[in-house]
């Protein structure tokens, strides 16, 4: 049977975030509709972080403290799922071994000292980008919240595309890789720098194309990242996509508070 939207809503629900969805099918059908639909997860993520950080700053916090507060919301929402696996490729990556000894020490539980080095950097690139955004505006905070999450998604969705192979035979990483064809996720991540484009031109001219500008450099840091993962380990795995996802937001955050 083939598989209705609803199955990949779910999917993609179900596996990228701990909203209470069940997924009700877990084959290569579903998890295409499911990758094609990722970015309404950061879309949904994006927004209840950024929401978070709005009470905070209405209720008279600073805007270090809501940006915190942004970060961490989609943190709690996929379990760190996205951070485990940043912290897992950086260990892999940084461990110097050949692909099977780097997969084994990614799929350990413990994190090494690239992993800690890694999340540190990042969760404070994070933190400080947000902050800086606030400061300028609450509502462009909100607005950068809401498409570095979703870029972050869009990420996961053209790293599943079909060509790229799995590391492993099994896992998360194993389900995705390769089933959205590229004809179908061209169209995706054009709707989604569409959609922050407009965002964007909420704050004026400058800002659409910062936002752009944005969203085309976090797909490509993925991108490179994606190219330099694959030819190490092999192809993809479940922690490669949260590293992607991770990458790629944080790229996103700083590009946005950055007067260009």
């Amino acid at each position: 049977m083939p598989p209705l939207p609803l199955d990949g809503l779910r999917f993609a629900f179900g596996t990228l975030s701990v909203l209470p969805v069940k997924v009700t099918r877990w084959d290569r059908e579903a998890a295409r509709g499911g990758m094609l639909c990722a970015p309404l997860v950061g879309v949904v993520l994006g927004a209840l972080s950024a929401a978070v950080g709005l009470v905070l700053l209405f209720l008279g916090a600073s805007a270090l403290l809501a940006a915190v507060a942004t970060v961490a919301v989609p943190a709690v929402l996929t379990r760190g799922l996205h951070l485990d696996g940043l912290a897992d490729t950086a260990d892999g990556l940084g461990s110097g071994k050949p692909a099977e000894d780097a997969l084994r020490i990614m799929k350990q539980s413990d994190i090494g000292p690239f992993g800690v080095i890694t999340l540190v950097f990042v969760l404070f690139a994070q933190v400080a980008a947000l902050s800086q955004s606030y400061g300028d505006s609450w509502v462009r905070g909100a607005v950068a919240a809401v498409v570095s999450a979703t870029t972050a998604r869009l990420a996961l969705t053209l790293a599943a595309r079909a060509g790229v192979p799995a590391a492993r035979p099994e896992g998360l990483g194993a389900a995705v890789a390769g089933v959205v064809p590229l004809r179908a996720a061209v169209p995706v991540a054009a709707a989604v720098t569409l959609g922050a484009a407009g965002a964007g031109a909420l704050f004026g001219p400058y800002d659409l194309v910062r936002t752009v500008v944005a969203v085309a450099a976090a797909l490509g840091v993925a991108e490179l990242l994606l190219r330099h993962c694959t030819r190490r380990f092999g192809g993809v795995t479940g922690d490669v996509f949260g590293g992607l996802a991770e990458t790629a937001a944080t790229t996103a955050l700083v590009i946005l508070s950055m007067s260009l």
